[in-house]
């Protein structure tokens, strides 16, 4: 087995601490990747707060990029020193009808998760990219585009996949108006790919003092939603809508911003989700959602990035920094991701 050290939380609520743990020997279609940055997603405190002691200890970390150490025997798309990015997917059945359409994220078997999931092979549970070696199947394991940042292109392969397939489901282009709820890791993303792809770009924010940061990263106009009367003026404005706020709220504002046969994306809350019926019924509208994505939209939103310079707006952390980055992201202190440098190897582990 080959040893590597990682952050780990031991019981549910408790802080990260430093912990070593093996990988598993190359298989034949392996790559051995050393991580060098990785993103710190809601997700993970989600994980972290549900997490089972009888699991035993959880190294999160799912969107990630670094070195290829080493390859198994038949790993032959990649070779020692190549750049790579893994998101959060590392492993799927590969025969449903799912993983036939390139879409290994809705695996009929379910997908194996980059963390806290279930290796294929000996059902062992998966450790994250919270850590200085990750090996993974070639098939998960995605070239970096040259002229991507690193540390800004790791976000992209959970935040920034899981808002381009909405786009692109939705064939977002020039003449479309497009609204985004919330301006964090999802949404910032989601601005940014939508004003690349020719959208006319809307934010819907909480927050007036956001106002000039969207309008940097290409809003063409900022919808503060505690401003009731400005809410009121939306409706039937907007083909796509996408929600990426993590916070519980309603939904209804939203579908009343759609216009005829328009979509809400519902992408950024975990829990149950709230909306007056009449909202959506009112102009045959769609309520729809989305998770992550499968392996041809992944290589299609890195090559969009490599053509349009889009990255994650990212606060760079060393790792030992771990708990000081989950509990500012807890509090929403956050421009607009932050990531782990993993670069130190584990130097000051």
């Amino acid at each position: 087995m080959r040893l590597t050290t990682g952050y780990a939380a031991h019981e549910p609520g408790e802080q990260l601490r430093p912990w070593s743990f093996p990988r598993r020997e190359l298989r034949p279609d392996d790559v051995a990747i050393e991580v060098m940055y990785c993103g710190v997603c809601h997700s993970d405190l989600h994980a972290l707060h549900t997490q089972k002691s009888e699991s035993g200890p959880l190294v999160p970390g799912h969107e990630f990029v670094g070195r290829v150490r080493a390859t198994g025997a038949a790993a032959t798309s990649f070779t020692e020193g190549d750049l790579v990015a893994v998101g959060n997917i590392v492993d799927s059945c590969g025969a449903c009808a799912m993983c036939g359409a390139g879409q290994e994220n809705y695996c009929a078997r379910f997908p194996t998760l980059t963390y806290a999931g279930a290796d294929r092979f000996d059902g062992s549970l998966t450790h994250g990219a919270y850590s200085y070696e990750y090996v993974a199947t070639q098939r998960f394991v995605y070239p970096l585009p040259g002229g991507l940042d690193p540390a800004a292109a790791a976000p992209l392969m959970c935040a920034g996949v899981t808002v381009w397939e909405p786009l692109q489901s939705s064939d977002v282009g020039p003449g479309m108006k497009v609204g985004i709820v919330g301006l964090g890791g999802l949404g910032h993303l989601a601005l940014k790919f939508a004003r690349a792809l020719g959208a006319d770009v809307a934010l819907f924010t909480t927050s007036k003092a956001k106002t000039d940061d969207a309008r940097a990263l290409g809003a063409d106009e900022v919808i503060v939603t505690e401003d009731t009367d400005a809410l009121a003026t939306q409706a039937h404005r907007f083909d796509v809508i996408l929600d990426t706020a993590s916070a519980p709220h309603d939904l209804s504002p939203y579908l009343r911003a759609l216009r005829l046969d328009g979509t809400l994306w519902a992408l950024g809350s975990l829990g149950s989700m709230e909306f007056d019926p009449l909202s959506l019924l009112i102009g045959r509208k769609r309520l729809a959602s989305a998770g992550s994505g499968g392996t041809p939209a992944t290589r299609e939103m890195l090559d969009f990035c490599a053509r349009h310079s889009v990255t994650a707006d990212v606060e760079v952390l060393p790792a030992a920094e771990v708990n000081t980055a989950l509990d500012r992201l807890r509090r929403g202190d956050v421009r607009y991701r932050f990531v782990l440098d993993l670069t130190d190897g584990a130097a000051n582990v």
